[in-house]
């Protein structure tokens, strides 16, 4: 028979004794069984001595076990960081000691008896190389204490008991976060509780544009300049500011949250690689939400593999180019005012050395005539969710693009500076998911504290109340690895990998909060007219676009191997 919440018995203390030399103590053999898998994996993707890459890919369980095994060492690393740092400022209460004693204890167990890469897939140890005597390194009493006794139904339990306690609108637990941080984040979850939330299940079910009031709104607010310097008419801010606006945005809604991706994606690429002619005129425009950007790379038979892209800009007399091929999973195409377009213009080459990158000016489309401009056509791609923007495939037959309008001044450099903006990419994507992970936690909280079953609310039974605390320790998890990654691209450091494996989790941890939140909806859930049906649709991509999590897991082993 199910038990009244307030009638759980708790079999031992939810927060171990402690917990801070505990989880410390787990750290270093969990460290050296993550460097005894890299050597082993080194040696099952090398050939004639040295790491290759079709050894990489001919043994992708081994290279990708290993990507996910450093992702959750991270991962744990950055907890750990966290709950020092509010230690020592004498805010690691409660609820911050059992989301940490839960993350240890699950993530622990999973590395000993499996790390699921997808609903399907799961990694072992002898997966990656690994005999007796290596996966013996994780039998130490810490990790012992941890696996027994660190995520137990009582500590779920507790969790949620404390979560219920809390205001709606916080987040479970103390981010970290500096005060300004936070209030940009309070900022920001304002607005979307205010203008966002009440409309955006009605924009999705309609497959509406997000309105242009909102992107008023927004680049009033500074979202589109937040992290281009002042020189340029922006902020000049962090990148962990754009974190906690991308987290709060998608938390209200992905369609929202994503609008600032296609402006970070265009300034990156225009500080990192443009002329100073090119700064000078497009990064006030994209600051002040002037000039709205969309990114146009993937073409509908290439995909992530870039590199063999067939869209062609020939050189005229006039040193204007004549772009023609297609391009498809173009978001906010019709909308915007520049494309930063990727195509090929050396014919002689196939691969990315004759890639080039061009800020091609288009005119804003109307709902009658969404594609107006002279030698460009577009089709909308019906999707599932994610439709905000929509998604579209465009077709370029005769479209110019002036020569002044070559980013850089220079062919041949386009994928290059496609790189450039990937680290940056991905951090933001993480705090999408982060944010789309809340929502469905906000959403699942609210119908299992109202929804009654059996004379009593569904969070009073344990395995609901169970699915809403993990919710809440993965949230936790992945925000701790996106702020790392952003700090690390805030001081200057090179940061593919940690953006990587934060994009990585991020993604997973958004699926698994949106199942899960449909799952306590049960058969409601199901219903389109219940937020969490959308929520469920638009956690999907995430482990799709800025690199397939299988692409994504390929370029942090690579990374790791080389």
């Amino acid at each position: 028979m199910p038990h009244d919440g307030q009638d759980i018995q708790m079999t031992e203390t939810p927060v171990l004794g402690d917990l801070l030399g505990l989880t410390a103590a787990a750290l270093e053999p969990v460290e050296a069984l993550t460097a005894a898998a890299t050597e082993a994996v080194r040696r099952i993707a090398s050939e004639g001595g040295r790491v290759t890459a079709r050894a990489v890919e001919v043994n992708q369980t081994a290279t990708h076990g290993l990507a996910w095994l450093t992702t959750y060492t991270e991962a744990l690393r950055q907890m750990q960081a966290w709950a020092k740092g509010l230690s020592a400022e004498g805010r690691f209460a409660e609820t911050e000691q059992i989301l940490l004693q839960i993350a240890f204890g699950e993530y622990l167990a999973q590395m000993r008896g499996g790390i699921p890469m997808s609903q399907g897939e799961i990694v072992r140890l002898s997966d990656l190389g690994l005999g007796a005597k290596d996966a013996a390194l994780l039998n130490d009493p810490a990790i012992d204490r941890l696996v027994a006794s660190g995520n137990t139904q009582s500590a779920r339990a507790r969790l949620v008991q404390l979560m219920q306690e809390q205001a709606a609108n916080l987040t479970v637990g103390a981010s970290g976060l500096d005060e300004e941080l936070e209030m940009i984040r309070e900022q920001f979850r304002r607005y979307a509780v205010e203008k966002v939330e009440p409309y955006a299940h009605d924009w999705h079910l309609k497959d509406e544009l997000i309105p242009m009031q909102v992107i008023d709104d927004l680049a009033e607010m500074g979202v589109f300049g937040l992290t281009i310097p002042e020189e340029f008419g922006g902020f000049g801010l962090s990148k962990a500011s754009m974190v906690v606006v991308s987290e709060e945005l998608s938390r209200g809604y992905i369609g929202v949250g994503s609008l600032g991706t296609r402006s970070e994606i265009a300034a990156e690429l225009i500080l990192c690689g443009g002329t100073d002619a090119q700064k000078a005129k497009w990064l006030p425009r994209l600051a002040s939400g002037e000039t709205l950007p969309t990114a146009v790379f993937t073409e509908p038979n290439t995909g992530s593999d870039l590199g063999s892209l067939r869209t062609r800009a020939v050189k005229g007399a006039d040193g204007t180019y004549t772009v023609t091929g297609n391009k498809t999973w173009i978001t906010h195409a019709a909308r915007t005012h520049v494309m930063t377009l990727l195509a090929r213009t050396d014919p002689a080459t196939d691969d990315y050395r004759g890639l080039s990158m061009f800020l091609a000016e288009k005119t804003p489309g109307t709902d009658d005539a969404p594609f107006p401009t002279p030698g460009m056509t577009g089709t909308e791609i019906g999707v599932l969710g994610y439709r905000g923007m929509k998604e579209y495939e465009l077709g370029f037959d005769g479209f110019t693009v002036a020569g002044d309008n070559l980013l850089g001044g220079e062919e041949g450099n386009g994928f290059k500076q496609l790189m450039q903006t990937f680290e940056s990419a991905r951090i933001q994507t993480a705090a999408r998911a982060i944010g789309v992970a809340q929502s469905a936690l906000d959403v699942a909280m609210r119908y299992a504290q109202d929804r009654k079953q059996f004379g009593q609310p569904l969070i009073a039974f344990p395995r609901v109340a169970g699915k809403l605390a993990m919710m809440a320790v993965e949230i936790m998890i992945a925000r701790q690895l996106t702020y790392f990654s952003a700090r690390e691209k805030d001081e200057g450091r090179r940061c593919d990998l940690e953006a990587g494996m934060a994009k990585l989790l991020g993604a997973r941890v958004a699926w698994a909060a949106a199942d899960n939140g449909l799952q306590i909806h049960g058969g409601n859930g199901f219903a389109t007219e219940y937020q969490i049906s959308r929520i469920l649709c638009d956690a999907r991509i995430l482990n799709i676009f800025e690199g397939a999590a299988e692409i994504q897991a390929q370029v942090i082993a690579r990374r790791l191997l080389s």
